[in-house]
């Protein structure tokens, strides 16, 4: 295989990764995303030990241990343009030679899990609760530019389409599910399982007007009352399903867990959101190493 350009696969002076300014061995095989990068640290808090720390723009991480276990945890910052370099970027320190550039014959697959907050769709999902992503659908075009018809789910995205009567000029929705091995990991009976909707925007892309018009005013309620086989739309962010899509084909276990701080549906918001998220923060570790 020829070797990779150094105008496609950027490394910095110290022979780290171009953005996430990582080596591969900064990183552990169990990986934690969150978008804010000092969200890191509410995580690590509860390490025993943090053993790596750096940061370059919004991308920050660290790696340390909780309860023996050696986990990283990594800032994304917003948006599937982000979640593009930081996945592609983390598999490259895994599974491509960065002295000689060249793709490594044995995959290593990473184990990631996304910790976020996110808006509730359903009246039946209530600020504080916790979503645990089965599905989710891409609103953005991000994932088009790459050969996705092997992992997206087709009945659903032709269902949800149809139902929204989706403009096309937008870009074609695409449907990934996430990990069934990191979900029967984390499940339990107390959290929900959802169909998240990712937004490639915060504002005209998830329905918020302020001084702009939006090209579907009622895609909101669409959203709320679609039902596939009973797979319906629980909460909308604007990770997920990039983060799913590239893990897919990239050939590692994604999972994204949902803090509920907001409820669209009947115009709630949490009152204690930093609760919400400090609690599904502590769910997570305790499953990841259980």
């Amino acid at each position: 295989m020829a070797e990779i350009k150094s105008s496609e696969l950027i490394l910095n002076p110290d022979g780290s990764v171009y953005h996430l300014n990582l080596k591969p061995e900064h990183i552990a095989h169990d990986i934690i995303f969150v978008g804010d990068q000092y969200r890191v640290e509410k995580i690590t808090k509860h390490f025993d030990n943090v053993e790596f720390t750096t940061q370059k723009r919004e991308f920050k991480t660290q790696t340390g241990t909780y309860k023996g276990k050696r986990i990283t945890v990594m800032s994304t910052g917003i948006g599937p343009d982000n979640i593009d370099i930081v996945m592609n970027e983390l598999d490259a320190l895994v599974n491509i030679d960065l002295n000689t550039k060249q793709p490594k014959t044995e995959l290593t697959s990473l184990n990631i899990v996304r910790i976020g907050t996110s808006g509730s769709l359903q009246t039946d999902i209530p600020v504080d609760s916790i979503v645990m992503s089965e599905y989710a659908i891409g609103l953005d075009n991000m994932l088009r530019s790459y050969l996705i018809n092997e992992v997206t789910d087709k009945n659903i995205e032709e269902a949800f389409i149809n139902h929204t009567n989706w403009d096309l000029r937008k870009g074609r929705p695409y449907v990934i599910k996430g990990s069934e091995k990191l979900a029967k990991l984390i499940e339990s009976e107390s959290i929900h399982k959802g169909f998240t909707g990712t937004a490639g925007g915060f504002y005209g892309p998830q329905g918020r007007v302020l001084r702009l018009n939006i090209q579907d005013e009622n895609l909101n309620q669409k959203m709320d009352n679609f039902n596939h086989n009973g797979i319906r739309m629980t909460n909308l962010e604007m990770e997920t399903a990039a983060i799913y899509g590239l893990g897919k084909l990239l050939g590692h276990e994604t999972l994204s867990m949902n803090a509920i701080i907001a409820n669209r549906a009947n115009g709630t918001f949490s009152e204690d959101p930093y609760k919400a998220v400090d609690e599904l923060i502590i769910y997570v570790l305790n499953k990841l190493v259980g």
